[in-house]
C-alpha cells in the first residue's frame, strides 16, 4: 500500500494545473477562508469580486504608460 501511495504522490508532483484550475482553486480558497469568519459570504459574492478584480487588472494593463 505504501508503495502505491508513493507512486501516486510522485505522479501528483508532476501535474501542472491549468490557469482555469488555479483560478477555481483560488476562489475556493477565498470562499472557504472568508465564510469561516462571515457566514453571509456566498460563492456568488466571491465569483463577482474575482471577476471585478480581473476586469480592473485588464483595464490597468490596457492603459498607455
Amino acid at each position: 500500500m505504501a508503495h502505491e501511495l508513493e507512486k501516486l504522490l510522485e505522479a501528483a508532483k508532476r501535474i501542472v494545473p491549468s490557469n482555469e484550475q488555479r483560478e477555481e482553486h483560488r476562489r475556493s480558497f477565498a470562499y472557504g477562508n472568508t465564510a469561516i469568519e462571515n457566514d453571509l459570504i456566498t460563492r456568488e459574492m466571491i465569483d463577482a469580486e474575482a471577476e471585478r478584480l480581473d476586469r480592473e487588472k485588464h483595464e490597468r494593463s490596457d492603459r498607455p504608460a
